[in-house]
């Protein structure tokens, strides 16, 4: 049956395609790595995943997962204070704080739903939340939710500007709790918050610091232990919220770490807790082996730090011009959504599978292709990828 709805919709979708920003989905035949079977066009380089350590398919993550489908079934079948709490929960949570120096650790299906909870359970309308301009959309959509739950007092301060902050807060004598939120890795420019000014502004003004690690953690510091770590911060930052869906095995499921009081207050109060079942015993349990396989092989961080300064400078000795940064997030600028979308398909033609971005993601002119670097890619894996975008770069007038 049509209705009204479906023809404005279907007159957008029109818009879309005619304007060269239609998103097409490409249907992958088997696991996740540094190279991936994609249907109708076969083996692929990934240049577009979060599966930063290639845990994906590391066969000790994989086995813990099956082994759990054994032990608890598929489903925990209930939310967690009913009776959807699983011992493997407990001991995902204890691994979690452990690796990014937390006293607690709770889990919530996704990094989403951890960012939605925190602010709107935690905050008050005596209080006040900040967020840094180029946050991800899963935290502005959680202080617009505490802003509307709560009426507590939200703003927002410029990129990384301390400056900005300080004064921000500054104006703030009369909130009773000061909270500031910022990603650790800015996921579409690959940049990393000034954490040690950060915290020093948000000392000075007794604020509450908040980190979203989820594009840190296993890719920042020597152990990837996260931002923190790459600071020498641990121990230091008073929240962290992060993911199991990147580099720890990119299953599903998020956390939010801090204090035993912070948590606590959550499985009292968050209503992403309380309303949606607990996180697949099979998920946990990869997650809980991605970590200690993290734990126990430092140098698979080592290798995607070296794979991440090998590819960004070749791409540069190719006459592009990425942004700078020293994560495995390396966006190439081309401007205009068509023509990331361009870029995007000449290379998947190419047998390179990453993924251009433009507008509503980044704002209109910052277009990009975002090239996001694995511990699992190969020196011929990352020379093939190169090869391809000399090519295309070429043809596009690029380079």
């Amino acid at each position: 049956m049509s209705t009204t709805l479906d023809a404005r919709l279907g007159e957008q979708l029109r818009q879309f395609r005619s304007d060269g920003v239609y998103k097409t989905l490409n249907f992958l035949e088997g696991p996740q790595g540094a190279r991936a079977r994609m249907e109708g066009r076969g083996e692929v380089i990934i240049l577009s995943s979060n599966n930063y350590l290639g845990l994906c398919n590391e066969p000790s993550v994989v086995a813990a997962g099956k082994a759990a489908f054994d032990r608890y079934g598929a489903g925990s079948a209930s939310v967690r204070f009913i009776c959807g709490t699983l011992t493997i929960h407990r001991e995902l949570e204890t691994a979690l704080a452990r690796l990014v120096g937390t006293p607690s650790s709770l889990s919530f299906m996704s990094c989403w739903n951890a960012n939605e909870a925190f602010p709107g359970t935690l905050l008050t309308e005596d209080d006040l939340i900040l967020s840094d301009q180029l946050n991800h959309a899963s935290i502005i959509d959680g202080l617009r939710l505490a802003k509307a739950i709560t009426r507590c007092q939200t703003g927002v301060y410029r990129h990384n500007d301390m400056k900005d902050l300080d004064e921000k807060l500054g104006q703030a004598t009369d909130r009773k709790i000061k909270m500031v939120v910022t990603d650790g890795v800015f996921s579409m420019e690959g940049a990393i918050v000034n954490l040690p000014d950060l915290v020093t502004v948000c000392r000075k003004h007794g604020a509450v610091v908040v980190v979203d690690d989820s594009h840190s953690t296993g890719v920042l510091g020597a152990t990837g232990r996260g931002t923190a770590e790459h600071f020498g911060m641990v121990g230091e930052v008073d929240i962290i919220t992060t993911t199991l869906g990147k580099a720890l095995s990119g299953g599903a499921g998020g956390f939010v770490a801090g204090s035993a009081e912070v948590t606590d207050y959550l499985i009292q109060r968050a209503r992403p807790q309380l309303f949606t079942n607990a996180l697949p015993a099979p998920v946990a349990a990869a997650g809980l082996a991605a970590i200690e396989f993290l734990e126990a092989h430092p140098e698979r961080v080592r290798t995607l730090q070296a794979n991440t300064r090998y590819f960004r400078e070749g791409l540069t000795a190719l006459g592009f011009q990425p942004l700078e940064g020293d994560t495995p997030i390396i966006p190439v600028i081309v401007c205009e959504t068509a023509a990331a979308i361009r870029m995007s398909q000449l290379l998947l033609e190419e047998g390179v599978f990453v993924t251009g971005f433009g507008y509503p993601v980044v704002p209109q002119g910052t277009a990009r292709v975002r090239c996001q670097i694995s511990g699992a890619h190969t020196t011929a894996d990352l020379d093939e990828a190169l090869r391809a975008f000399a090519k295309v770069g070429k043809s596009l007038g690029l380079i």
